[in-house]
């Protein structure tokens, strides 16, 4: 989702071909409802399982599914990324803006009192710690939709300003380096355990997702 949904959007306004479109959409649809059997996405909690290899009866200690959080994040950035370009006029924009605005919904309340997410989204006592780079995606998905008149600013305005400020506050060095960044993963106790100090296998994407949520709340009104 987040490496094809951005690129399908941007060939078919290059292109001007919805054949693009279509395809991204077939993608999106067989991830969500068919992927792993019945798909990906929980309906009910509003999140995405990582793979098939999580899908229920899969748990996690305190037996609640395992939504990942850098995971979800992805999510988030590819749909913001996609409804940011792709005509309002094309027959599945709706149900992408639903999925986005139901996410951004789910994730709310789980954001922690320290203004960051955990990396197990329902599990605060799986490896609870703080984590960036989930954190930074949602601040960018809430904060885009402030800017586009999409989510209720009254609402989701502090969650954005609180986990800006905990980036700011708690993961960036003065020389730029970011810290409580998960390494290379695809589930909570990946690369664990994480830091202020410690250097992750690969950070490029940490910096990918800060500079992303930094690019929207710049904006913020």
């Amino acid at each position: 989702l987040q490496m094809a949904m951005p690129v399908f959007v941007r060939l078919g306004i290059q292109y001007n071909d919805t054949a693009y479109f279509n395809r991204m959409y077939a993608m999106y649809a067989f991830t969500k409802y068919h992927h792993g059997d019945k798909g990906l996405y929980n309906a009910a909690d509003k999140l995405w399982w990582r793979d098939k290899d999580f899908v229920a009866p899969y748990k996690e200690p305190n037996g609640e599914d395992c939504y990942w959080s850098r995971g979800n994040g992805w999510v988030v950035a590819a749909l913001v990324r996609t409804l940011d370009m792709l005509p309002k006029t094309d027959p599945h924009y709706l149900e992408y803006l639903q999925d986005y605005k139901d996410m951004c919904a789910a994730l709310l309340p789980l954001q922690r009192n320290d203004g960051l997410w955990n990396v197990s989204l329902h599990d605060s006592t799986h490896f609870g710690g703080k984590e960036m780079t989930g954190t930074a995606l949602f601040t960018y998905g809430f904060a885009y939709g402030i800017n586009q008149g999409i989510l209720d600013k009254s609402t989701y305005r502090p969650a954005v300003i609180k986990a800006w400020s905990a980036m700011v506050k708690d993961c960036i060095h003065p020389n730029g380096f970011l810290g409580w960044v998960q390494g290379t993963g695809k589930e909570p106790k990946d690369g664990q355990p994480l830091s202020y100090d410690k250097q992750p296998d690969f950070e490029d994407y940490g910096l990918g997702c800060f500079l992303l949520a930094g690019s929207e709340v710049y904006h913020l009104k």
